[in-house]
């Protein structure tokens, strides 16, 4: 993971070579430094330099949160006078065009709660407050992303077991109220989740975090 962000900072500062004009650099330098341990702000970061929606000179003054659900994001990158909406998760992102524009798909709307295309417009064009890189925000699991009152994707190492309280992954009460020694098949596992959800799942909440995440990503001098 260190590797592979650390590549994509040295990927993002050489497409600000071509994007970003001079007297703006130290100021995009800055919001990059910001990001610097959060995965999903550099994916986001790396795609808007390599490919100005525009392709013009541009650079991000602020990384805006319209929506956060399970895990995905929508975050608006703002420029000086306009505001590209993303799709952000750890599978990857997409390009939603300008958010007055409201390109949003009708799944994505209805996903979000949306009641139409013109409520998404006013959100993503109103008043929205930075994302906060992930590693910093106690609301959202480090692991997962799910949201505080949700429950965890299934196999998150941070999900606390309701038999136990300790780490669902790691117990051994999957195996006991399975009566097998491993799971091994989708079956195994699509019953435990019927049992585990019988049984009542622990959503996600900020005391739930492991402390060490809180500490920073990387050491001090890394890149």
């Amino acid at each position: 993971m260190r590797n592979e962000m650390q590549d994509m900072l040295r990927e993002i500062r050489t497409a600000m070579d071509f994007a970003v004009p001079e007297a703006s650099r130290a100021d995009a330098e800055d919001l990059l430094d910001q990001y610097r341990d959060d995965r999903l702000a550099l994916m986001l970061l790396k795609e808007f330099y390599s490919f100005l929606p525009d392709a013009a000179e541009d650079w991000v003054r602020e990384i805006l949160r319209i929506d956060r659900k399970q895990g995905i994001f929508l975050l608006a990158l703002a420029t000086g006078e306009k505001r590209y909406v993303y799709l952000v998760s750890d599978e990857g992102l997409e390009f939603h065009g300008e958010a007055q524009e409201g390109f949003l798909a009708d799944e994505l709307l209805d996903f979000f709660g949306y009641a139409s295309m013109e409520d998404f417009v006013v959100k993503a064009t109103g008043e929205l407050p930075t994302y906060e890189p992930l590693n910093l925000d106690a609301e959202v699991c480090p692991v997962c992303h799910a949201v505080s009152g949700e429950y965890h994707e299934l196999g998150c190492v941070v999900e606390i077991c309701p038999w136990c309280g300790g780490q669902l992954v790691h117990c051994s009460c999957r195996h006991e109220q399975l009566g097998v020694d491993c799971l091994e098949t989708e079956a195994q596992l699509a019953r435990f989740e019927t049992i585990l959800e019988e049984r009542g799942r622990i959503p996600y909440s900020p005391e739930q975090r492991p402390s060490y995440l809180d500490e920073g990503a990387w050491e001090e001098g890394e890149e």
